[in-house]
């Protein structure tokens, strides 16, 4: 459902992302991970739609963004880690506005509405401007707004933070619900232990580097760790701070 071949994002001679493959199927969610500053925010922005790679390809659902952009994006729900939404509008005004970015109106979309805000424990909050809005609040609309034309692959970068622990867990029941039904995730998080949970397969991005992607057990194998969490095979492979560098760091307590 999503594909990249050979994707790379040049700024001069920086190198955020080096031709990376991948191929993330119908009915994954797919855990996307990496160290801050690692390509992760970048290769998502290009797969939404947002940035034009340097070079390579991406495919949505078999359609070339490149040749077909606005087709392809039909078949996209972006969820991005820094939602932009228009505080003068209410939260129902909102939903009806991206609804008409993917040309759907009417009835079926008013229901859609009042589901996903239903669902969301935003009911009562349809009328109200967004400004008022809390952030856990916004959090849970700009979800919803990826959800109203009903995409067949949802992209999300950081989808947990804002959100209380109760609609965190709806989240996560949304997700794997949407990928039950046939549907595509692909997910970026520092929240080493909701992906470690949550995902079929994981990609681990380094300097713009794909350094490792497969399952839990093929991970494993692939870096010789046993039965390691999926933090310690980040770490090891990221090359996170060891004892001795954090003992360097913090000094001696006594």
């Amino acid at each position: 459902m999503i594909r990249l071949e050979g994707l790379t994002k040049n700024y001069g001679k920086f190198v955020a992302v080096n031709s990376i493959d991948l191929h993330v199927q119908r009915g994954e969610m797919f855990g996307f991970l990496g160290p801050n500053g690692a390509g992760k925010t970048t290769t998502l922005r290009i797969i939404a739609g947002i940035m034009r790679p340097t070079a390579g390809r991406v495919w949505l659902g078999g359609i070339d963004l490149l040749a077909n952009p606005m087709e392809a994006k039909a078949q996209l729900g972006f969820i991005p880690d820094r939602p932009f939404l228009y505080e003068k509008l209410t939260g129902a005004e909102f939903l009806r506005f991206v609804a008409g970015l993917y040309r759907q109106e009417g009835d079926l979309v008013e229901t859609r509405i009042d589901e996903l805000l239903d669902v969301f424990e935003l009911t009562r909050w349809k009328h109200e401007l967004i400004e008022a809005y809390s952030h856990g609040m916004r959090q849970k609309l700009i979800i919803s707004s990826a959800l109203i034309h009903r995409p067949e692959c949802i992209v999300v970068d950081e989808p947990m933070v804002g959100l209380d622990p109760k609609s965190a867990r709806l989240l996560k029941s949304i997700f794997r619900q949407f990928v039950n039904r046939g549907g595509t995730v692909l997910m970026s998080t520092h929240t080493l232990d909701v992906a470690e949970a949550m995902c079929d397969r994981i990609a681990i991005i380094k300097d713009g580097d794909v350094i490792a992607q497969g399952t839990m057990q093929e991970l494993r194998e692939q870096t010789a760790s046993g039965d390691a969490s999926l933090e310690d095979l980040f770490l090891k492979l990221t090359g996170g701070a060891t004892m001795r560098e954090l003992a360097a760091v913090l000094g001696d307590a006594t």
